[in-house]
């Protein structure tokens, strides 16, 4: 989906004329016609008041033009929904809501991330706990988090 019918899908699911969605995202009523017809696009002051309006990522606002995963234990992000929040309520894109919540992350070392893994994560193949911890410890060590 591209920009403009994000916006202007954004607008009509929440029933407001484009003078009220204006008013939201502080700019004119002009500028939110020229983003609904693809002539421009909102601004990243812009893209970071209407991600906090309305509750939706600044991916998403974007037409989802990137795939998410949380840098700390590498789950896919494709909702909303599963992504981190900042203590005033903005999304953090890099972390899911498990491993980064109210400003704190839930693992202190990548050790104690493996440790939840290895308990909790299935293991269809029977991998000894040996091999899973190599084979988490090689994941994790790609992810911004850990490097």
């Amino acid at each position: 989906m591209e920009i403009r019918d994000v916006l202007k899908s954004l607008r009509e699911k929440h029933h407001l004329t484009q003078e009220q969605m204006a008013e939201r995202a502080l700019v004119t009523r002009q500028a939110v016609s020229r983003w609904e017809t693809g002539e421009t696009q909102p601004n990243t002051d812009t893209l970071q008041i209407l991600s906090r309006e309305f509750g939706v990522s600044i991916n998403t606002l974007l037409g989802s033009p990137r795939t998410l995963f949380c840098q700390c234990c590498g789950m896919p992000l494709s909702e909303d929904d599963l992504i981190s929040r900042e203590p005033d309520g903005s999304f953090n894109e890099d972390y899911c809501r498990w491993c980064y919540a109210d400003g704190k992350f839930a693992y202190r070392s990548k050790a104690d991330l493996i440790d939840f893994l290895v308990a909790h994560m299935p293991n269809p193949n029977h991998a000894t706990e040996a091999e899973l911890r190599s084979t988490y410890d090689g994941l994790l060590a790609r992810l911004k988090h850990w490097q």
